[in-house]
């Protein structure tokens, strides 16, 4: 009697363990069914193994969460998971889910920033990509704790928004944004720019705002060293630099006419003073920035806007007028060609730029 206890104890362990077997098998190579939809997974920094295996359970991208557990702990996966916005279609093997999360491949917004966007231009965009709120990003990159840490106040991280191209996660917060577009800026204030500065003895915040405005002023690359050479032989002769972008430029995203805006009392407009303003007009790129440590040493104090995004540069008030004169003349002959030509499309004005 006690052989066959024995024996039909002996049988059942190893039904149980086969059955534990199969199971395990099972739950292993027969991965769930490819998902209708794919489920989204949010993994928050913190949170436990268990956490993460119950929340991929309850999505249907894997069977078990304790086999989960166990095999991330056995791989020592759980020592890699990031956190994130991860993906997932189905038909995906633990091992496979897992990697995933260690390898941080999780769902990622790609979003442009031009050069010579200001902060609220930018929140607007990003606001756009549903990322963040705009206000919420204009709070952040104006009066935020990364904000206050680098002693950006008052002007806030205006001018040190670097323009690129960034990758984010879903959940990224506003805060979170600022600060990887500030640390792409800090990365190319290498030892050499701060010599260069200090060489040109200018502050970085001097060097940023001068190349937020030659970013406004230049539409062509070849051009921005000489418009940053004004600008320079300005400030040494303590000339009013009279940009039209520094009057047209409200923090609180206000637009007004070049015209309205260089009549418009500001702290910004430098028709009003001499000297650069408070701070930065817009995020200037690199090659603003080289422009404002690597001026064009010329004689010119003024430039005027052709209608095709050129400028004409003069030494003299009075070469800068008949440049002036010049340009008004040309757009008077091409309005009255344009005016005369049956074919011809609806008369325009060309445009000259005011007097700097």
């Amino acid at each position: 009697m006690r052989r066959f206890s024995l024996r039909l104890t002996i049988a059942l362990c190893l039904v149980g363990v086969s059955l534990c077997v199969a199971s395990v098998v099972f739950l292993w190579f027969v991965p769930p069914a490819p998902l209708e939809h794919p489920r989204t997974v949010s993994i928050k920094p913190g949170d436990s193994l268990r956490s993460i295996a119950l929340k991929l359970k309850r999505a249907h991208v894997v069977r078990s969460s304790w086999l989960t557990m166990a095999y991330a702990t056995l791989s020592g996966l759980d020592r890699l998971l990031k956190p994130g916005e991860y993906a997932f279609s189905g038909g995906e093997r633990i091992d496979e889910v897992l990697t995933h999360i260690a390898k941080g491949q999780s769902i990622e917004l790609v979003i442009a920033i031009p050069e010579g966007f200001t902060v609220r231009q930018i929140a607007e965009r990003l606001e756009r990509a549903h990322l963040v709120c705009a206000d919420d990003f204009v709070k952040a990159a104006t009066a935020g704790e990364i904000v206050e840490s680098l002693q950006l106040k008052p002007t806030g991280a205006e001018g040190y928004l670097f323009p690129a191209t960034y990758r984010f996660s879903p959940t990224v917060k506003p805060d979170q944004i600022v600060a990887a577009m500030l640390e792409r800026f800090y990365s190319i204030l290498t030892p050499a720019v701060e010599e260069r500065e200090f060489a040109l003895g200018i502050t970085t915040h001097q060097m940023v705002t001068l190349a937020s405005m030659v970013e406004k002023e230049a539409a062509l690359a070849p051009e921005r060293p000489l418009i940053a050479g004004v600008f320079y032989n300005r400030l040494r002769l303590g000339m009013p630099l009279q940009s039209d972008p520094t009057a047209e430029y409200d923090r609180d995203g206000v637009v007004r006419s070049p015209y309205e805006a260089v009549h418009t009392p500001s702290a910004f407009n430098t028709y009003d003073f001499a000297g650069l303003p408070p701070g930065p007009i817009a995020n200037p790129g690199l090659a603003a920035i080289m422009a404002a440590l690597y001026p064009a040493h010329t004689e010119y104090l003024y430039f005027v806007a052709r209608n095709d995004g050129t400028h004409v540069f003069s030494r003299s008030l009075a070469e800068h007028q008949r440049a002036i004169a010049a340009l008004r003349k040309a757009a008077a002959t091409h309005n009255r060609a344009q005016a005369g030509s049956k074919h011809a499309a609806p008369v325009r004005r060309v445009p000259v730029t005011a007097t700097r």
